[in-house]
């Protein structure tokens, strides 16, 4: 079988894992290895096996033997380089950081050379396209296209594309859902599509519609506050009621103000309380999350952040990107995926990230109409439910990137990065992220929302009977009810010679099988 020697890689082990079939290791995965980049290995890696065999798990995308490209002895490595490009762009979509890698790696006479190979055919325009974007500037030598009809850039059987602009000179539609300053990626999944087609956001509007807005508007302000004290606990805090208030207040005011950089910031002054011990704003230092060595101080880092020269050009990017998805046909979630941890990813300021990363799922979710004007989505709680997967989710950007950092330690056992890492956090794929957001929002929707909701209904139910038959006044209800359900439905020994040492052993009784009757408790 001809094979592409220039990028082949037939070893039992590639790159730490180990080869699913005999064949060719092909596309970008192949293009790293062989221009050994300095960009992680692509999460599935395409290989050509030696037999008939196609399927897909969730390292390995295999193709059958049919799938090999022809080529002779003598090829250069150029054009070894197009047949990848074209094999991956079919079959892989596309992939911003090898593009960008290969922009930097080649001259500009190769680069040249690597789109006159077939200067009309989709995959080539693609490609020129591409690394024009990257430039910045037109390769001097490649005259403008004149008579071809306009292709899409992202095949949006593969990624999730807008609606896009052309560009007269490549006959392309540049449909990528970002700009150059940022761009994360989203592969089309079964589960996302699954998702997307499911309809989340008209089902839970069709569920509210039937709930009377008293309940509605309680139920917004206990998820406010619910959603609040779940994403300060998240990061480990335990905050006084007084903060958690004030940081649910803005959780409410979500999709309600303009996204800049001064609204970030704004955002971080509410979120700090005690600003005398956090320089606020944007960082002016390294920064990373994980540990120090107990004994020397050196830093441990889980993730290591944008360098902090990289910040403001990275939100710039993050911000334009926005809008940009703001006014597309984009889903609201993915959206939202892109941006939010895209946000954390940076770590734009030294505290608060956590917690505006996941106020901007609110804001977008609020400002593509998602969600019913007026209620609260508490994503926090639902993070909070599944914290391990979130660490997961989040680790599988920062853990593959330690090995492509380097720095050293800083006096105050901070870390200094040494090499170039801003495209790492503009052109990241974002498919894992964007599944956990979506399994998040439907629990919120199948769950806590009902569950809170419920709870009120039953809650006022059976206060109607303590008001019918008691004339109790509301601050005894909430604490009544308060005693029961921290005592699986009983009065405790303390309540009723206390609290209630008022009520009949006969009253105690009623008042305790209406409570379970009420909350539907056998």
């Amino acid at each position: 079988m001809p094979i592409c020697t220039r990028f082949f890689c037939n070893a039992p082990i590639f790159h730490g894992r180990k080869v699913i079939e005999q064949g060719a290791i092909m596309g970008y995965a192949a293009i790293i290895h062989g221009l050994d980049l300095n960009v992680p290995m692509v999460e599935t890696i395409a290989l050509v096996c030696n037999q008939n065999k196609k399927y897909q798990t969730e390292d390995w995308n295999v193709f059958p033997k049919s799938y090999m490209f022809e080529e002779d002895e003598h090829i250069s490595e150029i054009e070894a380089l197009y047949k990848h490009l074209v094999f991956a762009l079919k079959y892989e979509g596309v992939n911003l950081l090898v593009f960008s890698s290969l922009v930097k790696c080649y001259s500009i006479d190769k680069l040249t050379e690597l789109v006159s190979i077939e200067p009309t055919g989709q995959y080539s325009r693609k490609i020129w396209f591409l690394i024009e974007w990257f430039l910045g500037y037109s390769l001097p030598e490649i005259q403008d296209l004149t008579k071809k009809s306009y292709i899409p850039l992202l095949d949006d059987k593969l990624q999730y594309a807008i609606e896009g602009e052309k560009s007269p000179r490549h006959l392309i539609i540049n449909n990528l859902p970002g700009t150059r300053g940022f761009c994360p990626l989203i592969r089309k999944t079964p589960k996302l599509e699954q998702y997307i087609a499911s309809n989340l956001s008209a089902k839970n509007n069709n569920f509210l519609k039937g709930i009377h807005k008293d309940i509605l508007l309680r139920t917004s302000a206990f998820l406010m506050l619910k959603d609040s004290k779940a994403s300060f606990t998240i990061e480990g805090e335990s905050p006084k009621s007084k903060r958690t208030a004030r940081w649910a207040k803005a959780i409410g005011q979500a999709g309600n103000k303009d996204l800049g950089k001064e609204e970030l910031i704004r955002l971080q002054q509410v979120v700090i309380e005690n600003e005398r011990f956090v320089e606020m704003g944007f960082r002016k230092k390294g920064g990373f999350v994980g540990e120090h060595d107990r004994h020397t101080g050196e830093p441990i880092p889980d993730h290591i952040s944008a360098k902090w020269q990289d910040v403001e050009p990275l939100i710039d990017g993050l911000l334009d990107t926005y809008e940009l998805l703001m006014n597309s046909n984009m889903d609201a979630v993915i959206s939202a995926a892109n941006i939010a941890f895209g946000f954390v990813f940076i770590h734009p300021f030294i505290d608060g990230n956590g917690r505006i990363h996941r106020y901007l799922i609110h804001h977008i979710l609020a400002k593509k109409q998602f969600i019913q004007q007026g209620i609260i989505f508490p994503v926090s709680a639902s993070i909070l439910n599944r914290i391990e997967d979130y660490r997961m989710v989040l680790e599988m950007f920062s853990l593959p990137l330690l090995d492509f950092i380097d720095w050293k330690e800083t006096k105050d056992h901070n870390v200094e990065v040494l090499n170039e890492t801003i495209d790492f956090y503009r052109y990241f794929d974002g498919t894992k992220q964007a599944e956990f957001l979506y399994d998040c929002v439907k629990d919120t929707i199948e769950n806590i929302i009902p569950e809170e909701i419920s709870y009120l209904t039953k809650y006022d139910g059976f206060k109607r009977y303590l008001d019918d038959e008691f004339e109790m006044p509301d601050k005894m209800v909430a604490l009544l009810i308060g005693f029961l359900e921290r005592n699986d439905g009983k009065f405790s020994k303390r309540a009723k010679e206390k609290e209630f040492s008022s009520l009949s052993d006969k009253e105690i009784q009623d008042i305790e099988s209406n409570y379970r009757m009420f909350f539907e408790i056998q």
